[in-house]
């Protein structure tokens, strides 16, 4: 409980902090090849629901154009992301922006993932206790197949997290995070370059 309640947290700020200083020159490495690539903006902003449903905005490298159809709608995500956006997706860089999420204290390194705030009223009541914890750059459904499962399976894998968060699963889940990163494993669905969208569970 002391864990969950204040040392994670405290953590969590230490090791932002020190890896924004390490990761600074990748920041502005990355930034620039997307301005490059893509033009402005670099950052992807959205809202998203965190601990207690609170929104916050979170922050990704953009690894999407802008492209549009002849009826002015966004094209499908697979004809928008850029091949170097693909390569920022397979190397996970496109979550370092998160390190600022989790320095303001509104994530942390492990937890479920914040999702899409459309979602927030197809949850069931067991699915909504994802929100008991604060979300994570990688969390237990990530290390258990992340965009290849079903939606159904990650909501238990998250639930399962808030029901089990300790220290030393955490130090698991970020240890088996680096491997997927590694062998570059699950980044997209069966059918999708990402998740398809939640419609609620059947």
């Amino acid at each position: 409980m002391l864990y969950r309640k204040y040392i994670k947290q405290l953590l969590d700020k230490c090791l932002a902090f020190i890896l924004i200083l390490i990761f600074s020159p990748v920041f502005i490495i990355v930034g620039l090849l997307i301005y490059l690539q893509m033009g402005t903006p670099v950052l992807f902003k959205q809202e998203r629901p965190g601990l207690y449903e609170k929104l916050f905005t979170i922050y990704k490298f953009r690894t999407m154009t802008n492209d549009i159809d002849s009826h002015g709608v966004l094209l499908a995500d697979e004809r928008r992301l850029s091949h170097f956006g693909s390569l920022v997706r397979r190397l996970s860089m496109d979550e370092l922006p998160q390190l600022v999420n989790v320095l303001k204290g509104e994530m942390s390194f492990v937890g479920p993932r914040p999702l899409l705030v459309e979602y927030l009223p197809l949850y069931d009541s067991e699915q909504k206790r994802r929100h008991e914890v604060r979300p994570g750059i990688t969390g237990w459904a990530q290390i258990n197949g992340r965009n290849a499962i079903s939606w159904e399976e990650k909501f238990k894998y998250d639930v399962w997290y808030v029901e089990h968060q300790s220290f030393f699963l955490d130090i698991k889940i970020i240890w088996r995070t680096i491997l997927k990163v590694v062998s570059k494993s699950d980044i997209s669905s069966k059918t999708s370059v990402s998740m398809e969208k939640f419609e609620g569970s059947k």
